[in-house]
């Protein structure tokens, strides 16, 4: 049996009522307050915009730089990397001019690059402010990989610094832009089976079997363990079921059974996401699941539904109480990229800006201060 909708909720109307339709979640007005007079203006003409992707790792190489290729209002027109063997594979593969090819220590010059009109930021998370606020300066617009930076403290001057400059800051949270993601969204927030009562959200993956010598099993690079890496999308998910942020956290650590690699960051981490109306959701994040769990359920007065794989890049599968969920598995990256493109062409707020992003540092900090705790009750200023 096909997933159906109330028809008190019909999901034409929610998603042309909230913009889900391009992937986004009911955003509280602080998150709005970037005004069209303040920012960088692009021309607003067919043309497709440039992208320079900043760090040319694996989620470049295999992800975003294909996705360039398929997209519609925006295309890869440079590149940033400290590595001249990847500037000459690039440069040919992608038949780039020597123009828009710059390294770490050279790249404030992109500011004369007419060529270049957004910068991509996908370096190892201690990085992100840094070429943010560079590309900021630069007068670029920008898109930061998740999770955005560090701490809070550095996501809120990565938000201060694009607004000082006159430019848009997105946040590479590309399941907004994703049909199974966005069916939970309208489940949660139209209430489709009633009032949310529950929330699971795990994702785990196994970083055991290989090299010890990874950014990730490096606090000062990325910030922390699963729980940064991983867990941001179980609070995102948590977070756009209920479409508004929780009141409080607890959390625990878990045990460390592999401590070769976890020396730095934590293994594993579970937590529960409080919301005002006294949902709970339940959060686990690991690098050491040898099963790679990956999901996102809820459960409501009148019916549930679940997504398994809820994050992965594709395969993604979903059902309700009221049957599967048929939606296309689609080029998540594709649909991110262009929709925030577009809000860059016509200088509006982004459906994941850089005040989400912070927001959720926030809530990432507070999970870990309460599981250095041992699981004390956190609440969260905003």
């Amino acid at each position: 049996m096909m997933d159906k909708n109330n028809n008190k909720n019909p999901r034409r109307n929610f998603i042309k009522n909230t913009g889900l339709g391009m992937g986004g979640v009911i955003l509280a007005p602080s998150l709005l307050s970037f005004t069209e007079q303040e920012s960088v203006n692009i021309a607003r003409d067919n043309k497709k915009l440039g992208i320079a992707l900043v760090g040319l790792g694996r989620y470049s190489t295999n992800q975003l730089a294909p996705a360039l290729e398929k997209t519609k209002n925006c295309r890869l027109s440079g590149i940033v990397t400290g590595s001249p063997s990847k500037e000459k594979a690039w440069k040919k593969k992608y038949k780039l001019p020597d123009s828009n090819i710059y390294n770490y220590e050279n790249f404030d010059e992109i500011a004369g690059n007419e060529d270049i009109d957004i910068v991509y930021v996908v370096l190892p998370i201690s990085m992100h402010k840094e070429f943010t606020i560079r590309a900021a300066k630069a007068k670029k617009h920008v898109i930061c990989e998740k999770p955005m930076a560090l701490n809070a403290e550095e996501a809120q001057q990565m938000v201060k610094a694009c607004k000082d400059n006159g430019v848009l800051l997105a946040i590479g949270y590309r399941l907004h832009f994703e049909p199974f993601n966005q069916r939970v969204m309208e489940l949660g927030q139209q209430e489709v089976f009633g009032k949310v009562k529950s929330i699971k959200a795990v994702d785990n993956s196994n970083m055991t079997g290989g090299s010890l010598d990874l950014w990730r099993l490096d606090k000062e690079r990325a910030g922390g363990g699963p729980l940064m890496d991983l867990g941001i999308y179980c609070v995102q998910a948590a977070i756009y079921t209920m479409g508004k942020p929780p009141v409080a956290v607890r959390a625990k650590f878990g045990e460390v059974t592999h401590p070769a690699y976890f020396r730095d960051v934590e293994q594993s981490i579970t937590w529960e996401m409080e919301f005002d109306e006294g949902v709970v959701a339940n959060c686990e994040a690991s690098y050491a699941d040898e099963e790679e769990k990956n999901s996102l359920s809820g459960k409501a007065e009148d019916g549930w539904w679940k997504l398994e794989p809820a994050y992965s890049y594709e395969g993604k599968k979903g059902e309700t109480s009221n049957g599967k969920m048929e939606f296309p598995n689609i080029y998540e990256q594709v649909k991110q990229m262009d929709a925030q493109a577009e809000s860059f062409r016509n200088n509006q707020n982004p459906k994941t800006p850089g005040e989400m992003g912070l927001r959720d540092m926030k809530i990432l900090m507070a999970i870990y201060n309460s599981a250095k705790k041992e699981g004390t009750r956190v609440e969260i200023t905003y």
